[in-house]
């Protein structure tokens, strides 16, 4: 969502001549009054990891699998297996407190409009600016049911007197329906029909019935996909930050819990915005700029997310809190310059300034 700040009615938000001036400074709350308060970002990364949980579930005869099906190291526990798919990282601008800046609004001077995001963004400056979002999420994907090995049993099944019975029963109904299948793609059944469509048909039921009664023996495996959304702000660089853990047995956990191995995020600034020059002369020049409007110059850095096996994700990336602040001159925004200016969301930089 989108706030539009346009003002109006004999008030200005840029110096416009030093006579009819507006002061932009550092804001401080309670002091600075009738004002249009702004914020320059800070670079923050939504990270998502998508993950499959397989969740294996023994079945009620799994141990007569072997003496009646000749199924071999059919397992007796139930267990969860996590893997990790992929990690994807976007980045997005969040407002910076150290950097909120308020602009005085003087009389008798031309009003320009002001595109501030909803959290008080600087988006643009005399022209539309647009606010940005992150793309969705991806959905979870639910594991898919399994037929009721229970509606295949027969009654003869249902009323035995123990499990093992009911497991040697249900072992045969298996092979009854094997031999009908086969029976049926001989066309030696008695019943084999004409159609191509009802024979498949007929096929997939017995196929069904057979998956259904199987997994008593072999049991089932539900497989899921999950997602999970973390945020990190990078603050300075790092080598080696633990971003979270992972657990094959509990899959994400918190990045303190030792029951998963850490998943990296490192942080290299690529020192891509110009240091600042500190002489004398810059300094005067600086200083007849004050009632400008503050911007940042990001700083390009490398972003990897890693553990001990592979490289999950990386990408080089202008981050806001990494560079220089600097000021666009009042000069820009007087009565003959109706400057346009657009900003970057995510890291506060300028993204285009036109002349007219």
């Amino acid at each position: 969502m989108i706030k539009k700040t346009i003002l109006t009615g004999g008030l200005a938000l840029l110096a416009l001549a030093a006579t009819a001036q507006t002061e932009v400074s550092t804001y401080r709350p309670g002091v600075t009054l009738d004002g249009v308060t702004y914020f320059m970002p800070r670079t923050a990364f939504r990270i998502v990891a998508t993950a499959e949980k397989s969740v294996y579930t023994p079945g009620d005869f799994n141990k007569y699998a072997d003496r009646f099906l000749r199924l071999k190291s059919v397992e007796s526990e139930g267990h969860t297996h996590w893997t990790i798919k992929n990690i994807t990282m976007e980045p997005y601008g969040v407002p910076d407190p150290q950097k909120a800046y308020s602009i005085k609004l003087a009389k008798r001077t031309v009003a320009p409009n002001v595109t501030l995001s909803e959290d008080g963004l600087l988006l643009a400056i005399n022209t539309e600016g647009n606010e940005e979002t992150l793309p969705p999420v991806p959905a979870r994907v639910p594991a898919t049911g399994h037929p009721n090995p229970r509606d295949y049993m027969s009654q003869e099944i249902l009323t035995a007197g123990s499990t093992i019975k009911m497991a040697e029963l249900t072992a045969q109904e298996i092979y009854d329906i094997r031999e009908s299948r086969n029976a049926l793609i001989r066309g030696e059944a008695d019943n084999t029909p004409k159609d191509g469509a009802q024979l498949k048909l007929m096929l997939d039921q017995l196929q069904l019935q057979e998956t259904a009664l199987t997994q008593l023996f072999k049991g089932t495996v539900d497989q899921s996909t999950e997602v999970f959304t973390l945020t990190f702000v990078p603050d300075e660089e790092t080598d080696k930050t633990v971003l979270f853990r992972f657990s094959q047995k509990l899959g994400l956990v918190d990045s303190d819990d030792l029951a998963g191995e850490p998943v990296y995020i490192s942080v290299k600034d690529l020192h891509t915005a110009p240091a600042p020059v500190e002489d004398e002369k810059t300094q005067k020049k600086k200083q007849k700029m004050e009632t400008g409007v503050y911007y940042n110059v990001p700083s390009r850095a490398s972003i990897r997310i890693f553990d001990h096996k592979q490289t999950y994700c990386k990408k080089d990336i202008n981050i806001g809190q990494f560079g220089n602040t600097e000021i666009l001159s009042n000069v820009l925004f007087d009565k003959n310059a109706a400057t346009e200016v657009t900003f970057f969301q995510n890291n506060g930089g300028i993204e285009q300034i036109k002349m007219k």
